[in-house]
């Protein structure tokens, strides 16, 4: 017969199950204890003003941010601005760096040389005829007319012995056809002698001329070649990052700035309306701007312009619940004051009076009087 189990057998299932159960229980109660509140780091900016659009902003200088490019791919050989020099400021025609051109050199020099050889051909040609062919081309002529004189008296005498008989006829005859001779070779003689002294021809002129503006155009193209080879600041700025080293090869169609540049001169700040908003935006409103992080020191802001063009939502805050699909209009706004604790690149909370009036806004010095949302979200302020 089966042995008959133990009571202590029977009682040991039904007591881990209970163990089991405490301890879930006790396992959901530590959980579920509610955490206790605790204060943000940094309090969030306010409105200052009654009514208010909010908005996120984006700091950059006044000429925006000039993302400077190689017109000519290539290998860099010198970098005039490294990156220790970031944050120093450059004049306009400054160089920044410039890509091998020594093919583009050997080039010129050719050029130059072919350009040289034009010019000497022209100033032949214009110079023609030199001194010292005029008097062997005038002997020519006396000697031709002095020979065309002496056959001329031969055909006399000749024509006279043959009316008394004394020549034959075709003696007179082969006279005849000597002075003719003669004075053939006298007209010829002249005629080169008044091309001589006539200079050069027009048409031979035009050409000679068309080959030195030739060649002169094309030094001047290789100049420009050398002179993109040498990247330039276009304005007087900042050089707000260099990426670019020595030895590196760049692209004219490279996707990432080499070195970007602004005048930060005066501060812009680029607003981002949502589309929801832009009814109660009014142009020419003053606005006010907060730094992440820093809510007691607002930043007056001075309008510049719209664009009117409403874009895609491109700058997202990384609030939960903030929306991606949305449109914005861009408004820019100047930062009063040097704005020395604000960066190109920093992202600034905003709001824009949406009653603009002759008084200053309540919250100036940093005491808002209404709370509002986060511009984050897109919604108005109170």
């Amino acid at each position: 017969m089966p042995a008959t189990p133990s009571l202590a057998g029977r009682l040991a299932i039904p007591a881990v199950a209970l163990a089991m159960s405490g301890l879930g229980a006790y396992h959901v109660h530590v959980e579920s204890r509610s955490m206790p509140m605790t204060s943000p780091p940094e309090s969030p900016s306010r409105s200052p003003f009654e009514a208010s659009v909010a908005a996120t902003g984006m700091v950059e200088p006044r000429s925006e941010a000039i993302a400077v490019g190689s017109s000519l791919p290539g290998v860099v050989l010198e970098v005039f601005v490294p990156g220790d020099s970031v944050g120093a400021p450059v004049s306009a025609g400054d160089p920044l760096f410039r890509v091998d051109d020594r093919h583009l050199v050997s080039e010129r020099d050719a050029a130059v040389a072919r350009l040289e050889a034009a010019r000497r051909r022209l100033d032949r040609l214009e110079q023609t005829p030199r001194p010292e062919e005029v008097p062997p081309s005038l002997a020519r002529v006396r000697t031709a007319e002095r020979r065309a004189e002496l056959a001329g008296d031969k055909l006399d005498r000749t024509l006279r012995l043959v009316g008394r008989d004394a020549v034959s006829n075709e003696l007179a005859v082969e006279r005849e056809l000597e002075h003719r001779i003669a004075l053939g070779e006298l007209d010829r003689v002249r005629a080169d002698h008044e091309l001589l002294v006539a200079g050069p021809w027009g048409p031979d002129l035009a050409i000679s001329r068309a080959e030195v503006a030739e060649a002169e155009a094309e030094v001047a193209r290789l100049d420009v070649e050398i002179g993109r080879a040498t990247v330039r600041s276009p304005i007087d700025a900042v050089v707000l990052r260099v990426d670019v080293r020595p030895g590196e090869q760049v692209d004219a169609r490279a996707d990432a700035p080499l070195v970007i540049l602004g005048d930060c001169s005066t501060l812009h700040v680029r607003l981002e309306i949502d589309e929801e908003d832009i009814p109660r935006f009014v142009a020419g409103s003053p606005a006010l701007a907060f730094p992440r992080g820093d809510a007691d020191r607002p930043h007056r802001l001075r309008f510049v312009r719209v664009e009117p063009l409403v874009l895609p939502k491109r700058s997202l805050t990384g609030i939960g619940g903030e929306r991606v699909d949305t449109r914005v209009l861009q408004a820019i706004y100047a930062v009063e004051g040097r704005g020395d604790s604000l960066h190109v690149g920093q992202q600034l909370d905003a709001f824009i009076d949406a009653d603009p009036s002759p008084a200053a806004p309540a919250g100036i010095s940093g005491g808002p009087t209404k709370n509002a949302p986060s511009p984050g979200l897109g919604s108005e302020g109170a």
